[in-house]
């Protein structure tokens, strides 16, 4: 069965290029051309979509309202593309599950790119849970446990706190954590990474603490 992607955006030229670089990849791809559409695309075919890229500036519905009302019921990857280049649009976008972020105009060849990142990410099948402190992390599933009870994490978060567990013991500096997590393309500001910690402490409850702040360095993950 091949990867299905929902794009979603009001310009018909830019969902025709977008499909048009997917499909030399096999992907299907499913176009919508507006919020409204699109959620009734993905209420219809939840299970068959594997990733959508979604356009922020659109009628009817934003693709912000189209963000907050998927992330209720999945963590499906999402992409926003936006011609807004603005810092805080980032972080928002990011606070409220982005898993990447794409400034129009943008070369198709790095979206496709991205998109085979978080695929390969997102399907990878290692059959193998960790567990730290009461932290489970299941990594077939993709999914995070604390004292046994399920935690709601957008893709991004899930990837940063298995990296810092990966490195148990170890400092990490912002730089190193966006290398690693967001990977080589990414040109953010390290308060992506701040505004996402804060997030995952929130959600760990009190095993939140075994994220150590070290200052002038980064974060480091710790059990004492």
């Amino acid at each position: 069965m091949n990867t299905t992607i929902l794009v979603v955006d009001d310009e018909q030229r830019m969902r025709t290029l977008i499909k048009d670089f997917l499909v030399k990849k096999d992907y299907e791809v499913i176009e919508a051309k507006d919020g409204e559409q699109a959620l009734e695309i993905f209420e219809e075919k939840a299970d068959a979509i594997d990733l959508i890229l979604l356009d922020v500036m659109m009628p009817k519905l934003d693709g912000w309202s189209v963000l907050r009302q998927i992330r209720q019921t999945s963590k499906v990857p999402i992409i926003m593309l936006t011609a807004r280049g603005e810092e805080q649009d980032e972080l928002f976008g990011f606070e409220l599950g982005v898993d990447e972020y794409i400034t129009k105009p943008f070369s198709p060849k790095i979206l496709v790119a991205r998109v085979e990142a978080i695929l390969k990410r997102t399907s990878s099948k290692t059959n193998k849970t960790l567990e730290y402190g009461g932290i489970e992390i299941d990594e077939d599933g993709r999914s995070v446990k604390v004292d046994g009870k399920n935690i709601d994490m957008s893709l991004r978060e899930y990837e940063l706190l298995k990296y810092l567990v990966d490195n148990v013991g170890i400092a990490l500096s912002r730089d190193k954590i966006l290398n690693n997590v967001w990977n080589y393309d990414y040109y953010g500001d390290s308060r992506t990474i701040d505004s996402h910690i804060k997030k995952i402490r929130h959600k760990l409850g009190k095993k939140g603490k075994y994220i150590k702040t070290m200052r002038g360095i980064g974060y480091k993950f710790e059990i004492k």
